[in-house]
């Protein structure tokens, strides 16, 4: 894909290309400075609201309103940090000293620590769904084993077991910690599941439990994922280990990675001291007297923390698995260079990207069968993930939203395909006004695709209230502006995709 649209996209004129780089950052720089500005000035409403907190740094604030980000970031403090250090010694030292017992070490050491954080019972739950998965997965019929383990995902949300569960535990966050492993723990399962199905190895069924264990278990991935394959765990985890596991190149890696990740984590950190967010979207009547500046600077500030909140929870895991040579997904691409509903989706979680065209964009037909498969393969892989993080209503209007964006992409991009308007096009425009108009169209999938995430990131009320500003209220004094610098940053995801680092 990005050779074609390399090949297609025509080069702009130097000085274009940089006025729309002034354009974009200097856009991001005002929105959140009006967004920061409107933080201070309303900084002792929300701390009575008991929305903030005492920040790191003497004299800030810290605006610990997002949940993920609060609850990694203590689980982080309480214990997984630890455990991930003591994977990397376990590791290390199995594949100096005794390679070939290095997955079984990290599958012990897997279960173990799984233990010591949610329990025996929490363990036995999953060792539950482990098995029922594994056993319908023997029968090699993928209908069944996809309905054994869609009804293993929905028991997450049956009211009478998530009460028993809490039971178990103290506090609230050690329950939502069994939640997360579970659902994570069920793309891994489907995985096995459908792999079992189509091909499975050529070894004994003690081999496979043992080889789904390890995929299962394996602690890096365990809790929030990357999401990797079944087949891709196996491969790369049973390929021998290689002398420069013992060179100074793991070390070097290591060092310049974590670097990179104490880096995002100061960023992240550094956004909610000095813009307090997602306390503001929790307000409706602070979204409603936001300046247009500063709600601009709401949408971009929720959906640049979110990326680089990610960078730090996928960018962790993804170091230690490297370590191991596996080879993770790649991490999120910035949000500010996404100009399409199809790149956001592809490059954004490149593991679940992957995980849904294996197992459910391709079964069902996707694109070979003609425009009604296509539909509905693509509005059953969103359909999944909704199901997938909740199914709660907000999740339902985002990917519908989704859903209706892809099909809008990939129709107009099939009516410019089409012999009668391509020649058009061909005898009317030169490449440089062809990319032009790409970007402005661009500019408004990106608008919906802000919005789609708004409602994702912050719910109903965020998108409704974004909506009427901008585009019932706005529409000629806010939507106007906002497109052009839409514009602007879809021009510099085309020059980034055409001209790649």
């Amino acid at each position: 894909m990005a050779a074609k649209l390399k090949a297609q996209l025509a080069p702009l004129p130097w000085t274009e290309v940089l006025v729309y780089w002034l354009l974009s950052f200097g856009s991001h720089l005002y929105s959140f400075y009006e967004l920061h500005r409107f933080s201070k000035e309303h900084e002792a409403g929300l701390e009575k609201g008991f929305l903030l907190e005492e920040g790191l740094l003497q004299g800030f604030k810290r605006d610990p309103s997002d949940f993920e980000w609060s609850f990694w970031t203590e689980w982080a403090k309480k214990s997984l940090l630890w455990t991930l250090v003591g994977h990397v010694a376990i590791s290390r030292l199995s594949s100096i000293f005794y390679p070939k017992f290095r997955v079984p070490a990290l599958t012990i050491y897997g279960i173990l620590t799984a233990s010591s954080v949610l329990g025996i019972k929490g363990v036995a739950v999953l060792l539950l769904h482990l098995i029922l998965s594994f056993s319908v997965a023997q029968l090699q019929k993928p209908a069944l084993s996809w309905a054994c383990n869609l009804l293993l995902l929905c028991t997450l949300h049956i009211q009478p077991l998530q009460e028993i569960q809490r039971g178990w535990y103290k506090t609230e966050e050690e329950y939502y910690l069994l939640l997360f492993s579970v659902a994570v723990c069920g793309l891994r399962f489907i995985s096995f599941s459908l792999e079992h199905c189509w091909c499975p190895l050529d070894c004994g069924g003690v081999v496979q439990l043992c080889w789904l264990f390890s995929y299962t278990f394996y602690h890096p991935f365990f809790y929030n994922g990357p999401i990797i394959t079944y087949k891709d765990y196996v491969e790369q985890m049973g390929r021998p280990a290689e002398e420069s596991d013992r060179d100074e190149s793991a070390f070097r890696y290591f060092v310049l990675r974590l670097g990179r990740i104490i880096l995002w984590w100061c960023i992240v950190e550094y956004m909610i001291h000095v813009m307090y967010m997602h306390s503001i979207q929790s307000n409706e009547t602070y979204l409603e007297i936001l300046s247009p500046w500063a709600l601009g600077g709401l949408a971009l500030a929720l959906v640049q923390f979110f990326y680089v909140k990610y960078l730090v929870l996928f960018g962790l895991p993804s170091m230690l698995a490297t370590l191991d040579k596996l080879v993770p997904p790649n991490l999120p691409r910035c949000v500010s260079i996404m100009y399409s509903f199809t790149g956001m989706w592809r490059h954004f979680d490149e593991g679940l990207y992957r995980w849904l065209i294996r197992y459910i964009y391709v079964p069902l037909g996707g694109s070979r069968h003609g425009l009604l498969y296509k539909m509905l393969s693509t509005g059953l892989s969103f359909g999944f993930v909704c199901l997938w993080h909740g199914g709660h209503d907000y999740l339902q209007y985002w990917a519908l939203m989704n859903w209706v964006g892809v099909l809008v992409e990939n129709g107009l991009k099939s009516l410019f395909a089409s012999s009668f308007i391509h020649s058009i096009v061909e005898q009317n425009f030169s490449a440089a006004m062809k990319r032009r108009c790409i970007a402005l169209l661009s500019a408004f999938s990106t608008a919906m695709l802000i919005l789609s995430n708004l409602v994702f990131l912050g719910g109903i009320h965020v998108g409704r209230i974004f909506w009427k500003r901008v585009f019932i209220q706005g529409w000629s004094t806010m939507a106007p502006p906002m497109l052009a610098f839409l514009y602007c940053f879809a021009q510099i995801g085309l020059e980034w995709t055409s001209h790649p680092p």
